[in-house]
This record gives structure tokens, C-alpha cells and sequence, in this order.
């Protein structure tokens, strides 16, 4: 991008969208909002001389408040507080995340991670999920959810995957559209994020993301433009550079781009602490920082009153603020009375969300579903306790969450269980300490402290291997355990992130204890080993176990046995993904790897279910016999899982990022320019090839290709038809249910490149889609709306969107790489 993006001329958000909204209700067999959905949407207008005459009625002292966070006196557990003026009735606001549910100190849906949610292909199925959050959001004394997450999937190893929805612009700009239509339906200002280019975890807060502004603007800008166009209240600047220039501070992206070319009229404020100027900031487009005043509080009021900045620019930014809030009805109390949460129907949802993008990848020799009438071996750490959610600010604490275990114990005979693979570790055995002591519970008392001052000795048979030391407390962070081992902190104290995201799978044990980890590879003989455990006012539990090769072993041995002994074997894999850290690769972690080998080598009949963030490797895939990707399936994802399994549900589900087959052969594999970035610059050289797209233009093949998922009945297609009209391109088809058994089928449309443009361009692009269900033996004839902007292509000459006319060749198929039909059509004439 350079900076005469910034002096494109403002259009019409919808015309640049090219009826991406219509497109959204045509995908999910068409739906219109709700009138009170429309009403916060953004078409309304608020009254503007209401927002001007208090704009002329506030203290400088007091419009700078409104434009940054503070301290809330009434604190309910969400991430961000802005006061009010009581004076001039102007509430203040509590904002709260909330990629899968509003993240607070009380009770709330757990639903699907949003990758999951995106795997139905049903913005129908969006909307009514973003219904549950708006709907528990203000029942739970929120006024603005920070979400959605429509940063585009770039990297498997990206630690936030799990909190968006694709790899692909338009599957997310549909997606996020029909959330933020259902969120704000609710009243409920939605915040759609991280504005922009913000697709790693690895030196999020400082890397410069180079980009051309043609990628730009044919990838990850279009999911904001959507949101946009349905009139999201609120935008999150990411913490990330785009092109040498923080994007909180960034005047091509927050003015060029968001206000002049969509006309965004809402606000934007920075994501946590992820300001670095106050001027430049401002004036930039800038609007609230988070979560604190550090440059739009003091700092921003002397700058006023220095002369250094303009009070207008003050005033513009609490405008955007207050108009917002007037739309909704929070400065004239019209905002409808806060209504009670509907624990029962958010469930509902809940499970309607994991059985929907449930997502099979493979099933041999009829594996699944299973038959209720034989033994069933369960196998896995998260088969026996749930993984609901990843952690960070994605961490919903819910009512209730079944585990997966208990859901097949009430369907099938006969039902075992094996760790397989432990997470949490054994208990140090007491011959290995001097002085001996109780490393499974220690309870220190309060106002007391606990020490040990002794060696650990390391036999022989243990040198060499890779150990893992788990550590269990209850404490507060500032209390938690120290352990030194040979004068090195074993768990160091790490005040902020560290601390801050926490949930998923790892960071607590069963019994609610946080837990901290640390591998070591130990020599042979005596180590010191000194513990300091503090009581503090309320005293303390801690635990110290280990995990070592022969404890390894010992699990894989068990699950073996208990394979051996079943007819079927569900083997439950995961992988935990929290914000702020990215993953290192795609290959499961642990020893699950050879838990997995050793258990099919052991049963044939396995079916792998993962609960994993993202793209994961599996050279284990063919000594198996069905692999169901479940990702991170909420509060309700015991009951949704064993429906599948046993065929109850169809899985309906349908990958929304490519898998690759391995480290080594994937976007960004290979080049550390694209990733993590070198010098502190990640450069986008894939340029408009992302996804499946780059796995076309390389002729590179995917373990599992984009738009993948199997269904317990077959389809077929046939007799397509495709008509350029005024305002779109309409492509016909017939899917047949061919099988005996009802299912789901989810058509996919793509388009080939335009011979008139002289322009790089993806070998296919996902043009639409359907997402259908049919009885067995039905068929049904789809029509699928081509929008104008999925057949154009931004042209950095003219600065502008160019249709892409000419014959261009049509596929539709049942995945990226699964063209069932192909059909031609002339665009433009």
C-alpha cells in the first residue's frame, strides 16, 4: 500500500461490497434480518443534533475519557471499561471478548470455536450464533463484544486460527457478515477484527507486515469490508505494522481505506495496549485506546491544551463514539431493557453449531458410525475430559461441559477407557528425593511458607531422556510455587501474558489447580532440587509430578491393551492453542504420534477424533480407520461428538482451510520471509495466491484440500447452467442424494481466471457455495449467485475494482480439488 490509498474517493459500502450482503442470504437459502436487527445494522440514523449537542455541553477533561479505557468500579470480569459522564446522562460502556461466547467471570455459552462455526458453510447457522452472544452479552451487563476474528487463516501455525473462520475472503467476508448482523440484532455493539494483516502470534506487537496493495485489498481486507457494509459499531486496529506504519496509527488503512473508500462511520479503537502515539494516532483516524490512557488520556489532554493538537480532532473522535452509542439507544433510553440469559436455547445452538461442522476426513472400510451394540475402547486425555475452548480471550467459562467419555458410555455396550497420552503427569517418586516428601499434595497453611532444600537423583536408566516437570498450585500468580533444580528456575514468574491466557486444555488440571510445565533432559546422579511454596492469606495446594519415557510407556502400553480388547476405538488427539504463542508445528505434540501408531497397529478399527486449533499432520492417516475433526466444539461437544460418531447426525462439516501433508509443503513453508518474518518484516511475497489458491498455482497437493469433508452418504452432480446477468453471474446445477441415508452435502462453485485481465491471478477462486441437506434418494436443483466482485480483481493502476470479463471456466465440485462438473460462461456481454 502506499499513501495515495488515502486519497481514494469515499464510495458506497454496499456498491463496493458488489452485494456481498445478498450473497450471504442467497448462500444460506435466503434470509432477511430481523427489523430490529436492521435497526442496529447501521442503516438508521441516530439523531446527529443529539450527539452535537452533547459533544458542545462536554468538558475537554471529560471527552477524553470517553476515548480511552479505565478502571471499572463495578468490575464484571470483561476485558475493557469506559466511563461514562453521569452529568449528561452518557452511560459508560463494559466491553468484553468474545470469539465463541462472552468471556466474563460468570456463567456463559461455551459455543464452537469460530472455526468450527465456519466449517457448516451456513451464514444462516453465523447469524444465529452471533444471536447467542449479543443476547448473553448485554444479559450479562456488557454494551460492546470485541468480536468477530475475520483475520484470514495465512499460517497453520498461527495461534489465533481456531477464533477466525478461513483461509479464504469470501467464505470469511460471508461469515463474519451474518455474525455481526446477529450479534448487533441482540443490541450489542460488535467489534470486528484485527484491522488489519493480523495472521501470527509470533512478534505480533511489532512486526512490519509488507504488503502490495492489490493483496491487500483481494484477501484479507474483503471480510472487513464486509463487516463494514453490515454496519459493524466498532473496528480493533491489530497490534502489527502494515507496511512501516502501526496499524493503530496507520492513516492509509483507518482513514484511506475504512472511512473514505467504505464510508465506516463507527469507531476504532486499539487492541490491548496497542497504542504508540497520541498525535499521530489521532490524527491518523484513531479513535479509543485500550485499555488504559497511556497516550489518549493526560498525555492527549496537554497535547490540546499545548496547542499540539487540534481539539476537533478530539471532538471528531468522541462523535464516532457517541453516534454509535445513540444508534443503539444508549444516549436517549430507548436501548431495550437487558434481558435474562436463555442458558437452555444457547445450548441449543451450541450443539447445532459442533454436530453442523463436524468434519469428516476419512472413513475406511466403513468404520463409522459406530453401532451401539459393541465395546468401544475410549483412548485420550480429551476423551475423558473436555476440551472446550482454546485459551486467551477466546476462554468462555460455561455452566456444564460433558465429557465425550460419559456421551459414548450412554450409547455403546461396552466402554473402556486409557489415558494413552498424560498431560498432567505422576507423582515424583519419594525414593528419588532426599529429604522424601509428599509430591502429590502438599497443603501449605496460611501465612505460612513450605520449603524443601534437597536432591533429586536420576538413575541410569532415566539419564538421558527428555522429562517434563508439571507443576500444580493453587495459588495467585504472585504465589505461585518457585522450584530451583540445580540453582535454574524451573517455573519462572512471568507477570502479564503468561498469566493473563490461560484456559483450553493445559493450564489447569481437573481439579481446577493452575499448572506450569518444563522439559529437562537430566544426566545421570544427584541434582539439587529446592521449593519454596508460599501460604499466603489463604494457603496453598501444589503438586509436583514429571512425565519421562518410562512413564510414556506405561500409557501407551494400556491404551494397547485396551484397543486389543474392543471391537472400535475412538482415540481422542489434541492440541492446545492459546493467544499470544504460536505453534512450532503442525504434527500433533507429545508422544500421541506413537500413541497413534501403536493403537491402530493394535485395532484397524480406530477412528481418530481431533480437538486441535488448526491443519495438523497425520502420517499415522492410513493405519486408520476414520479421522473426525472436531476442532475446539464448546460446552456441548460430548453430546455432538458421540451424535456423529454413532450417525445420528451427518457430518455436515467442510474444511475451511487447506491441510498440508507436512512442515514442509504449505504457504509459507520454506520461506521465512512469509513467516515468522526476517528483521522484523513478514512480507506477503505469495501475493493474491493464499489457501488453496497457493496450492493450486504451485501444483503442490494438499493432505486434505480446502472445502473437504465426507459425508455417511454419497452425492451426485449434474446438468450445471451458468447466465451472466446485469448484476452477477447465476450458476445452476442438481445435487442428488445417491446413497441410503439422509445427508449433507455443501456444493462448491469456483471460477478460472479472466483472459481479459492482464493481471496475476489464482488458477480457481471460490465463486459460491450451497450448503444442503437431502433424504436419502432426494435431489434438488441449486442455484448458486455469482457476485461481480468474486469475478474482479483490484487493478493498482485505477486504484479500483475491474471486472475480470470474457469466457471464464466454472468448476463445481465437493472440495478445491474435487471438480465434479465443469460449464463455461462469457462475463460481461
Amino acid at each position: 500500500m502506499t499513501d495515495s490509498v488515502s486519497r481514494l474517493p469515499r464510495r458506497s459500502a454496499l456498491r463496493l461490497l458488489g452485494g456481498a450482503v445478498a450473497v450471504v442470504a442467497a448462500a444460506a437459502g435466503g434470509f432477511a434480518p430481523a427489523s430490529r436487527a436492521h435497526a442496529r445494522s447501521g442503516r438508521g440514523q441516530g439523531s446527529g443534533a443529539r450527539v452535537e449537542g452533547l459533544l458542545a455541553r462536554l468538558t475537554l477533561d471529560e471527552k477524553i475519557s470517553l476515548l480511552h479505557g479505565a478502571t471499572d468500579p463495578r468490575p464484571l470480569g470483561q476485558a475493557g471499561y469506559v466511563p461514562g459522564v453521569a452529568r449528561l446522562g452518557i452511560p459508560p460502556l463494559r466491553l468484553a471478548d468474545g470469539p465463541a461466547g462472552v468471556r466474563v467471570t460468570r456463567h456463559a455459552t461455551a459455543l464452537p470455536a469460530p472455526v468450527l462455526l465456519a466449517s457448516a458453510f451456513d451464514p444462516d447457522l453465523a447469524r444465529r450464533y452471533g444471536q447467542v452472544i449479543g443476547r448473553e452479552g448485554r444479559a450479562l451487563g456488557q454494551d460492546v463484544l470485541l468480536s468477530p476474528m475475520v483475520n484470514l487463516i495465512r499460517t497453520p501455525y498461527a495461534g489465533r486460527n481456531f477464533e477466525t473462520f478461513s483461509e479464504d475472503p469470501l467464505l470469511s467476508a460471508h461469515l463474519v457478515a451474518a455474525e455481526i448482523e446477529g450479534i448487533q440484532g441482540e443490541g450489542l455493539i460488535a467489534t470486528v477484527k484485527h484491522f488489519a494483516l493480523n495472521n501470527q502470534e509470533r512478534d505480533r506487537t511489532s512486526v512490519d507486515v509488507r504488503v502490495d496493495e492489490r493483496t491487500l485489498h483481494e484477501t484479507e481486507l474483503r471480510g472487513f469490508e464486509a463487516a463494514v457494509a453490515v454496519g459493524t459499531g466498532a473496528v480493533m486496529g491489530a497490534y502489527n505494522k502494515v507496511n512501516g506504519t502501526f496499524a493503530c496509527e496507520n492513516e492509509a488503512l483507518l482513514t484511506g481505506v475504512l472511512r473514505e473508500r467504505w464510508g465506516f462511520t463507527g469507531w476504532v479503537m486499539t487492541d490491548w495496549s496497542a497504542a504508540h502515539s497520541t498525535r499521530k494516532a489521532l490524527m491518523a483516524g484513531l479513535d479509543m485506546e485500550m485499555p488504559d490512557g497511556t497516550h489518549f488520556g493526560t498525555a492527549l489532554a496537554s497535547a490540546v491544551r499545548d496547542g499540539g493538537v487540534r481539539e476537533q480532532y478530539v471532538d471528531r473522535a468522541v462523535r464516532r463514539v457517541l453516534t454509535v452509542m445513540d444508534r443503539f439507544g444508549l444516549l436517549d433510553g430507548t436501548v431495550p431493557q437487558r434481558p435474562d440469559r436463555d442458558a437452555k436455547a444457547g445450548a441449543a445452538v451450541a450443539r447445532e453449531v459442533a454436530e453442523a461442522g463436524a468434519t469428516l476426513l476419512r472413513n475406511a472400510h466403513g468404520t463409522l458410525p459406530l453401532t451401539g451394540g459393541g465395546s468401544v475402547a475410549v483412548i485420550g486425555p480429551t476423551g475423558a475430559r473436555p476440551l472446550v475452548s482454546g485459551g486467551g480471550s477466546a476462554h468462555v467459562v460455561p455452566e456444564h461441559a460433558d465429557s465425550p467419555l460419559d456421551a459414548i458410555r450412554s450409547r455403546a455396550a461396552r466402554v473402556t477407557y486409557a489415558l494413552g497420552e498424560d498431560a498432567f503427569g505422576k507423582p515424583v517418586p519419594a525414593s528419588a528425593l532426599d529429604p522424601a516428601f509428599d509430591t502429590e499434595a502438599q497443603h501449605v497453611d496460611a501465612g505460612r511458607t513450605w520449603t524443601c532444600d534437597g536432591t533429586l537423583t536420576v538413575t541410569d536408566a532415566e539419564a538421558g531422556d527428555d522429562w517434563t516437570f508439571v507443576l500444580h498450585y493453587s495459588g495467585t500468580p504472585p504465589l505461585r510455587p518457585k522450584a530451583l533444580l540445580d540453582g535454574e528456575e524451573l517455573f519462572p514468574l512471568v507477570p502479564g501474558w503468561d498469566e493473563y491466557f490461560m484456559g483450553g486444555l493445559l493450564t489447569h488440571a481437573a481439579d481446577g489447580l493452575s499448572v506450569r510445565r518444563k522439559t529437562w533432559k537430566p544426566a545421570r546422579g544427584t541434582h539439587r532440587l529446592s521449593i519454596t511454596a508460599p501460604g499466603g492469606d489463604t494457603g496453598q495446594l501444589f503438586r509436583l509430578r514429571r512425565i519421562t519415557a518410562a512413564t510414556r510407556a506405561q500409557d501407551v502400553a494400556e491404551a494397547v491393551r485396551a484397543a486389543r480388547a474392543a471391537r472400535d476405538v475412538v482415540l481422542f488427539a489434541y492440541e492446545d492453542a492459546i493467544e499470544g504463542q504460536d505453534r512450532t508445528t503442525i504434527a500433533l505434540p507429545g508422544n500421541q504420534e506413537r500413541l497413534i501408531e501403536a493403537v491402530t497397529a493394535a485395532n484397524p478399527r480406530t477412528t481418530v477424533v481431533l480437538n486441535t486449533s488448526s491443519a495438523t499432520s497425520m502420517p499415522w492417516l492410513e493405519r486408520t480407520g476414520a479421522v473426525l475433526q472436531m476442532y475446539y466444539p464448546g460446552q456441548e461437544g460430548a453430546a455432538a461428538t458421540a451424535a456423529v460418531l454413532f450417525g445420528d447426525r451427518d457430518p455436515g462439516g467442510r474444511l475451511t482451510q487447506s491441510f498440508p501433508a507436512d512442515d514442509d509443503h504449505h504457504p509459507v513453508a520454506g520461506d521465512p520471509r512469509r513467516y515468522p518474518g526476517v528483521d522484523g518484516t513478514e512480507q506477503y511475497t505469495e501475493g493474491v495466491h493464499v489457501g488453496h489458491r497457493w496450492y493450486d498455482a504451485e501444483d503442490v497437493p494438499p493432505l486434505f484440500p480446502f472445502g473437504h469433508g465426507l459425508s455417511y452418504t454419497s452425492f451426485a452432480y449434474e446438468d450445471p447452467d451458468a447466465h451472466w446477468t446485469a448484476d452477477g453471474l447465476d450458476v445452476a446445477f442438481t445435487v442428488r442424494n445417491t446413497g441410503r441415508r439422509d445427508g449433507v452435502a455443501v456444493p462448491q462453485v469456483y471460477a478460472g481466471p479472466a483472459p481479459d485481465l492482464r493481471l496475476d491471478q489464482p488458477v480457481r477462486v471460490l465463486a459460491g457455495y450451497r450448503r444442503l441437506a437431502l433424504r436419502a434418494g432426494e435431489q434438488r436443483r441449486v442455484t448458486v449467485r455469482v457476485e461481480p466482485r468474486t469475478l474482479s480483481s483490484w487493478d493498482p493502476k485505477v486504484r479500483d475494482w475491474v471486472l475480470g470479463t470474457g469466457p471464464r471456466t466454472l468448476w463445481i465440485g465437493a472440495s478445491s480439488r474435487d471438480p465434479r462438473l465443469r460449464t463455461s460462461v462469457r462475463v460481461g456481454g
